[in-house]
């Protein structure tokens, strides 16, 4: 096959998978013009079609669906194999890709991260900040950071954190006006900011606990948010009663804009941990960052 079909035919696949050039484009690093001349290109030499195309949508013809479920893993063969050649360097090199939430990189990954960049001027570290579970071997991601309950066992995970302390928290001036709570159904009849959750698109129920007991709690406010961090400025502001966990809501707590309430009823999640697939070739630049963030901060 010649050279230029194997380029296109990854570019396809990048397209067929995002279901959007635009996606594609931004994961590619390529403008969306220059990803649909390619496609249409393969597609003339091809002598079929292999995209079905809509203002809205694009998705694989049954000749598309093919070549992306026959051909796409062989080429994500080559790819790994690359990989293990490249290792053979003793310096560590390559592209690892990471999704976390936005706190989570800020307060956890970059910190422990950014001071090993300079080190090694051939990794390069890509972050996908989302609040969505990936399937972080279908989204080509090398590592995915989450709580521990939210691991899928079949991966390999490594602790990054001890247990997060959860807390109901509001500002000094919310509380000039409103009684504090000290009972669920006291939350019930408070202004609570809420948080949308984007895999499902529900509103999140408050994970609370009392006296080692379940209480998962549906409360009510005027401002929802997609984010943790838009939850406490919305709590600083005055706007009502945010549930976070206590190393966003640490600031806030330490110069008094924000107070914590009902601190019975917060439980603990599980600790961060970083995981990734078990047959995921361990590379020396994976091996690296999963050793540099599970040990920095010890």
């Amino acid at each position: 096959m010649a050279r230029e079909n194997i380029n296109d035919i990854a570019v396809f696949i990048a397209v067929a998978r995002e279901r959007s050039f635009t996606r594609a484009a931004a994961k590619l690093g390529l403008t969306q013009s220059a990803l649909s001349h390619i496609v249409r290109s393969l597609e003339a030499r091809l002598g079929v079609r292999l995209l079905s195309r809509t203002t809205r949508s694009v998705s694989p013809t049954e000749a598309g669906e093919r070549l992306l479920q026959n051909v796409g893993p062989r080429l994500e063969e080559i790819e790994a194999e690359l990989a293990v050649i490249s290792e053979l360097s003793e310096t560590p090199a390559g592209n690892i890709r990471i999704t976390a939430i936005d706190s989570v990189i800020d307060t956890v990954l970059w910190p422990r991260l950014a001071p090993i960049l300079p080190k090694y001027p051939d990794l390069h570290i890509e972050f996908n900040a989302d609040y969505r579970m990936l399937d972080i071997a279908a989204d080509r991601f090398d590592i995915g950071v989450r709580y521990g309950d939210q691991v899928e066992k079949d991966m390999i995970a490594v602790r990054l954190t001890p247990d997060v302390q959860t807390m109901i928290v509001g500002s000094p001036g919310y509380f000039e006006w409103h009684t504090k709570p000290t009972t669920a159904q006291d939350l019930l009849r408070h202004n609570c900011i809420t948080l949308r959750l984007a895999s499902s698109g529900g509103i999140y129920a408050w994970e609370l606990e009392k006296d080692g007991k379940p209480v998962d709690l549906r409360v009510h406010g005027q401002a929802v948010f997609s984010n943790g961090y838009h939850m406490a400025n919305a709590a600083v502001s005055g706007c009502g009663l945010a549930f976070l966990t206590e190393d966003l809501a640490a600031p806030y707590l330490a110069d008094g804009r924000l107070v914590s309430v009902m601190p019975d009823w917060c439980p603990k999640f599980p600790g961060l941990h970083a995981y990734y697939p078990s047959r995921r070739h361990s590379s020396r630049a994976l091996g690296l960052i999963i050793d540099t963030i599970r040990h920095a901060g010890v």
